[in-house]
């Protein structure tokens, strides 16, 4: 109990020089966070008792038999984002990319509050004008939105999606900032409505559209064995648990 107590009271210390603002930005991180991982979890545990893996109980090693679990995991990712069409595997990059930006520029501007710098991250300044990141953001989404539009090469939507996402994230992260044409980034009015409703939606709609691919990689890895067009990569099983056992 005495080495828990100094940490204890730190933490408390830390949680009350926090405003209403900052501790919403932690309570949806810890959300998101936490659905992230859950689902993580859910579909190594699916994979792991479907795949070629011993369970726990079976195996002689259980590390040896986690990381070929792990393995299998990842190749059923891999096989349902290789598999799906061009469509769904913009979108995907899309919202994935949208997440992971909002998350990264909420992130970094809390640590540049108060400080100058952070690694290669700092304000930037034309004069006296501060250039806020939704102005890069714009730009991207811009000009990525506008190449999708004028190429016509389905090779090129899904990294012109990740461009178009990393610009909406960039974009909307500051969206309250557009609204009320002042800075309220971290007042509830910055904080609230555009947090919840943005970062919870995207979110949700990744890790639905993520367990629709996977789903197919399992189809692909565990029960044929082997993608669509009947090329089997280096690394993928011949046959899964449901075959072995036929």
């Amino acid at each position: 109990m005495a080495l828990n107590l100094p940490l204890r009271r730190s933490q408390r210390r830390l949680l009350r020089g926090w405003g209403p603002a900052e501790r919403r930005t932690l309570g949806i991180g810890l959300v998101a966070t936490a659905a992230t991982s859950t689902a993580l979890a859910l579909e190594f545990g699916r994979v792991w008792r479907r795949g070629s893996a011993p369970m726990p109980h079976d195996a002689d090693h259980l590390i040896s038999a986690a990381e070929e679990a792990a393995a299998e995991t990842a190749r059923v990712a891999v096989a349902g984002y290789t598999d799906v069409s061009p469509g769904e595997k913009a979108l995907f990059n899309l919202l994935a990319s949208f997440v992971a930006t909002f998350a990264i520029a909420r992130g970094i501007t809390y640590i540049l509050r108060g400080r100058a710098t952070f690694g290669p991250f700092r304000d930037f300044r034309v004069g006296r004008r501060h250039i806020h990141h939704f102005v890069p953001g714009i730009a991207l989404a811009f000009t990525s939105g506008a190449a999708a539009m004028v190429i016509e090469d389905e090779g090129l939507e899904a990294p012109l999606a990740i461009a178009f996402g990393t610009g909406m994230g960039l974009t909307l992260d500051e969206s309250a900032l557009l609204l009320e044409l002042e800075d309220v980034y971290w007042t509830p009015e910055g904080l609230l409505s555009v947090q919840i409703t943005m970062a919870t939606m995207a979110l949700l709609a990744a890790l639905a559209l993520g367990a629709r691919l996977l789903r197919r990689g399992e189809r692909l890895v565990l029960e044929d064995g082997h993608p669509s067009d009947g090329v089997t990569p280096p690394g993928f099983p011949s046959e899964g648990r449901l075959e072995s056992h036929a």
